[in-house]
Order: C-alpha cells, then structure tokens, then sequence
C-alpha cells in the first residue's frame, strides 16, 4: 500500500527570516535598476534648495547718432534772388562757404577745424560726390553746418541748354533729399560765381527762392600755399561776406587756423550763410 508524499515541514522561524530579507533586498535591487534606467522629471531650483537665478538680460545695442532734421530753403524777403553777401551792420558776421567736392578725408579735416575753433560753415555739395561719399551727407549735418546743392555733375551749367541745366540742379536736389529728407538749404551754380537769369528761373523752380554767390574768393582751388589762402580772404572780407572756398585742397586744411584766428582778431564772427541772413 502506497503512501500519498507528506508536505514538506515547514522551515524553522530563523531560515524564515533569512529566506524574507533576501526576498525584500531583491526587490529593492529591481526597482533601483528601473528607476536608474528612466529620466527623472526635472525639479525646479526652490524644491532642491537652490535659489532661482534670471539669465542676465545682454546689454542693450549702441544707438545711433542722431542726425538733426535737414532744413528746407527759405526766402530771405529783404535779399535779391542772388545773394553776394550779407547785411553789412553790426554784430559784425561772416559766412565761410565750401565747395563739396574732392577727396572726403580731407573734407572731414576741414569740418574737424571749424568745430574745433566751435564755428559751422555752409557746403554745397555736388550730386556725383554724394554718390561717391554719401556719409558725407550725414557728417555735415550732424556737426551743424548748412548743406546745399552745387550741381550734379559740376560743369558750366551757365553754358547748358535748359533742359541740361534743370537736371543739373534737379540731379543734386533728388540726392539731397534721398539722403537727408530735404534738397539743401541753398544752391550755388557751379564753374561761375554768379547764375544766369535762366538758372537763376531754373533754381526757383526747382525750390530754392535764391542762388548764393559770394564778394570773396579765397582761391584756394589753384593751391597757392595756405599764407596765400589766408591773404586772399582778408585782403578783401568785410561785415556781411561771403567767402569762397573747397573742400579737397590740404592748402585749405593749412590755411584754417590760422585764418579763423585773424578772423576773430579782426571781431568777424564766421556763422552758416542761414544764420548770416536771418
């Protein structure tokens, strides 16, 4: 007779909690392994103990110079369409007047000598050279000075049909505008001192009430030594004149300080043209 296998007894209380505490130092194994093998969720800087810190805010962009509006031409009522020169009373003024052409670096030393002595002057620009320099446009401005329309391509507009001569001066007045928001303050003709009667028509059409011409020429575009320059002007220059000059000539540069000087010796206040008539 067969006898049916007893169980089996069961195990002593200490093989028990032997047999308990592998069983439970397994598991915790296992879930380590998963837990390690899965990305934690992120845990903000507060619940780590750690203070917040804000990304620094990057420094703001340089701004950019600001260029004073370009002023429009005015009507002078007490001045003929062509001005030479200006009132000849007390304070006792001069406006000092430059041809914009020629090599910019020394345009620039020219302006950087009248500032440097705290006197602003008048430009008239030839279109072309603005294409060339357009910056120019802006240094002028921003250093205070008068800025005008000298021709585009500064040739004999005197000698031009109408036609020619209208583009001429319509030519630099569309540069002017297109780079400065207005055609210029004043407009001079270009290889003569004084205007036709028809440029004279032309320039009024074109929004400039007068031409400007000048009572002293410095000569200075025929280079002859900066004593010369100097010479030039205050043989001649009175209360109220217009004096001529260029820019692209160093006699010019030379001639500056020493000029501006005498100037003042002689109580002659140099100011922009607009400030000479108003």
């Amino acid at each position: 007779m067969t006898t049916p296998a007893e169980d089996p007894a069961p195990a002593p209380p200490r093989r028990a909690a032997l047999l308990t505490g592998l069983a439970l130092t397994a598991g915790t194994l296992t879930a380590g392994t998963l837990t390690a093998g899965c990305a934690a969720p992120a845990t903000p800087d507060a619940a780590r103990g750690r203070p917040h810190t804000t990304p620094p805010t990057p420094p703001a962009a340089p701004s950019a110079p600001v260029v004073p509006p370009a002023p429009a031409p005015r009507r002078f009522p007490a001045q003929p369409s062509e001005i030479t020169h200006g009132p000849r009373t007390n304070p006792p003024k001069v406006a000092l007047t430059f041809h914009g052409q020629g090599d910019p670096a020394i345009a620039t030393s020219v302006l950087g000598e009248a500032e440097k002595a705290g006197v602003r002057v008048t430009v008239l620009a030839v279109g072309t050279w603005l294409d060339e320099h357009p910056g120019m446009a802006r240094r002028i401005l921003v250093g205070g000075h008068d800025l005008g329309n000298h021709t585009l391509h500064h040739l004999d507009i005197n000698a031009m049909s109408q036609t020619e001569a209208a583009a001429e001066i319509r030519g630099c007045a569309d540069r002017l505008k297109r780079l400065t928001g207005s055609i210029g303050t004043w407009f001079r003709p270009s290889r003569s001192p004084r205007a036709s009667a028809l440029v004279q028509r032309l320039a009024q059409d074109a929004g400039y009430p007068h031409t400007l011409s000048y009572d002293v020429d410095s000569l200075d575009f025929t280079s002859p030594g900066a004593a010369a320059v100097t010479r030039n002007v205050l043989a001649t220059v009175r209360p109220g004149s217009v004096v001529s000059l260029h820019f692209g000539y160093a006699d010019t540069v030379a001639a500056l300080p020493d000029l501006l000087h005498e100037l003042d010796r002689r109580g002659l206040r140099p100011v922009t043209t607009t400030e000479l008539l108003s």
